[in-house]
C-alpha cells in the first residue's frame, strides 16, 4: 500500500480537506498498478486527510512501491492549498504519518522565540535536496475567535452568562436534545443552525438569547468578538519547551545522512543554550540500533577471539586468523557501494555473519601449519605446505557459500530490499576476503607465529629418538 498524507492549513473545515482527498483519488485512478483506494477526510484532525492506495500483487506489476511513490511525489506537491506527500508504510508497525526524520529543538524560552529557532532550522533544512516535506509541530497560526461577554449588559437585560455560553455551544457546535423512534429505527435530534449561518465570526453577533421579559436580545449587544491566532499545541520534551522539525527523505538519501546534516545545521544556526534530540520513533530507533549493532559487532569479534584462543592455546594464532576480518569488510563495503546499498540494519547483520564465515579460512591454514611445525618443519615450510594443501578446501567452501548467497543478492519481489543487502555483503566480503586471506594470513603467520612451537617440537623429537631402542 501507499499512504497519501494530506495536511490542510490550520482552521480548515472537513469539507475543505475532503475536496483534496477527492483530488488525490483522481491521481490514483491514473496509476495502472493501483488496484483500489480508500480516502478519509478530517482524520486524525479536522485539517488532516489520508488516502490509502492498495497496489496490485507483485506478479501483476513491474514497478516497485518506491517507484510508484516517486512518480506520485511531484503530483502531490502540485496540489495548491494543502501540504501533501505519498508515504510508504514504515517497517515494524511504524505509523505511516510519522516521518522518518524527527528532530527535536528544546529551550527554556517563550514559544515565539522558540518558533524563530525552528524557522532557522527549517530554512537550513530546505537547503538540503535530500530532505522533502519539511514541517514542524509548532504552529502559532491556528485561527481562533475570542468572545468577551459584557456582564453588566447581560445583567441589564436579565439574561445569564451561562445562558449565553449554552446558546453559543448549541447553535454553533450542536446539541443532542432528544431521540425519537420511527419504523423501528431510533434517530437523534440535534439542534444546530445551518452551516451557511455559522461560516464567519460575524454570524455569532446575529444569534439571540432570551431576556428577563421573554424578549429576544441579539448577542451583538452583549458580546465583543475578536479574531486572532494561537498555538495549535504547546509541546514539552524532557521537561523543556520543545518543537519537532520533521521531514521525509528523498530517494537514495539515507536516514543517517539526514541526522548528521541536522546535527551540523543545529550547531551552525542555534545558540549554545538550545538543546537538540531525536523524537521517539524511526530516527531515535535508528540511532540507538546503530550504536547497539556496533557493540554486537565488537562482542562477536571478542567471542570468536576467545574461542579460538582456547582452541589453539595461544593468543597470537587467533589474532593472525582474525586479520582476515578487515579484509572481508573491505570487500563487503565495496559490494554495497557497487550495488547501491547502504549500511543499514540488514547489511550490518550480514557483516556480523561474515565474521564467522571468513575466519574459517585462517583456521584451516593456521591449524595445518601448526601441525606441520609439530612434526619438525620450519615456519616458512610449514605455512607454504598449509597454504598449498588447504587451497582447494578453502576455494570449494568459499565457492559454495558465494553461490548460495547469490540468490539473495539478486532477489526480486516483495521484501527483496532486505535480502539483497545481506546477499551482497556475503558475496563481496567472501570473494575479496578469500583472495586477500590466501596471501595475508600466511605472510603474517611467518612474521608473528611463535618460534617456541618449533623448538618444543625439535626437543620432543630428540627425546623420542633417544628413547627409541637401537
Amino acid at each position: 500500500v501507499i499512504f497519501g498524507i494530506l495536511s490542510a492549513p490550520e482552521g480548515s473545515t472537513v469539507g475543505y480537506t475532503t475536496q483534496y482527498v477527492g483530488a488525490v483519488e483522481k491521481m490514483y485512478d491514473k496509476i495502472p498498478e493501483i488496484g483500489g483506494y480508500n480516502g478519509v477526510g478530517g482524520f486524525p484532525t479536522v485539517a488532516d486527510g489520508t488516502v490509502i492506495a492498495r497496489l496490485k500483487p507483485w506478479a501483476e506489476r513491474e514497478r516497485s512501491q518506491m517507484d510508484i511513490a516517486k512518480e506520485l511525489m511531484p503530483k502531490f506537491q502540485g496540489l495548491a492549498g494543502v501540504n501533501a506527500f505519498p508515504a510508504n508504510p514504515g517497517s515494524f508497525g511504524v505509523n505511516a504519518r510519522v516521518k522518518p526524520l524527527e528532530f527535536v529543538i528544546m529551550a527554556q524560552v517563550p514559544y515565539p522565540q522558540l518558533q524563530s529557532y525552528v524557522e532557522s532550522m527549517m530554512a537550513e533544512a530546505r537547503k538540503n535536496p535530500g530532505l522533502i516535506n519539511i514541517d514542524t509541530d509548532l504552529r502559532m497560526n491556528t485561527p481562533e475567535v475570542r468572545v468577551s461577554v459584557n456582564r453588566d449588559k447581560v445583567m441589564d437585560v436579565g439574561a445569564q452568562v451561562e445562558t449565553v455560553g449554552r446558546t453559543l455551544e448549541t447553535m454553533l457546535g450542536g446539541r443532542l436534545v432528544t431521540r425519537f423512534k420511527r419504523d423501528g429505527e431510533q434517530y437523534d435530534v440535534i439542534v444546530q443552525i445551518p452551516p451557511n449561518e455559522r461560516d464567519t465570526p460575524q454570524r455569532i453577533s446575529e444569534i439571540y438569547v432570551r431576556g428577563k421579559q421573554g424578549e429576544m436580545v441579539q448577542l451583538s449587544n452583549l458580546v465583543t468578538i475578536k479574531e486572532g491566532v494561537s498555538p495549535r499545541n504547546l509541546v514539552h520534551f524532557q521537561r523543556m519547551r520543545a518543537a519537532t522539525v520533521s521531514a521525509n527523505l528523498a530517494p537514495g538519501y539515507s536516514l543517517g545522512e539526514a541526522i548528521d546534516y541536522m546535527n551540523a545545521a543545529a550547531k551552525k544556526t542555534l545558540p549554545a543554550t538550545v538543546s537538540t534530540d531525536l523524537a521517539p520513533g524511526v530516527s531515535r530507533e535508528f540511532r540507538d540500533s546503530s550504536s547497539d549493532i556496533y557493540f554486537v559487532f565488537l562482542l562477536a569479534l571478542g567471542f570468536i577471539y576467545l574461542v579460538l584462543a582456547a582452541q589453539f592455546e595461544s593468543f597470537i594464532d587467533p589474532f593472525i586468523i582474525m586479520l582476515s576480518v578487515p579484509l572481508s569488510m573491505t570487500g563487503a563495503l565495496l559490494a554495497l557501494q557497487w550495488s547501491g546499498g547502504t549500511l543499514n540494519i540488514y547489511s550490518q547483520i550480514g557483516l556480523i555473519t561474515l565474521v564467522g564465515l571468513i575466519t574459517k579460512h585462517g583456521i584451516l591454514i593456521v591449524e595445518f601449519a601448526n601441525q606441520q611445525r609439530d612434526q619438525g618443519q620450519g615456519i616458512v615450510d610449514a605455512v607454504v605446505t598449509a597454504a598449498t594443501l588447504r587451497l582447494r578446501p578453502i576455494l570449494m567452501t568459499t565457492g559454495a557459500m558465494v553461490l548460495g548467497a547469490i540468490p539473495l543478492a539478486l532477489a526480486r519481489g516483495a521484501g527483496a530490499e532486505s535480502r539483497t543487502q545481506i546477499g551482497w555483503v556475503i558475496v563481496g566480503g567472501l570473494t575479496l576476503g578469500t583472495m586477500l586471506t590466501l596471501f595475508v594470513v600466511p605472510a603474517m603467520y611467518t612474521l608473528m607465529a611463535s618460534r617456541q612451537r618449533g623448538a618444543r617440537a625439535a626437543e620432543f623429537k630428540q627425546a623420542e629418538q633417544a628413547l627409541t631402542p637401537a
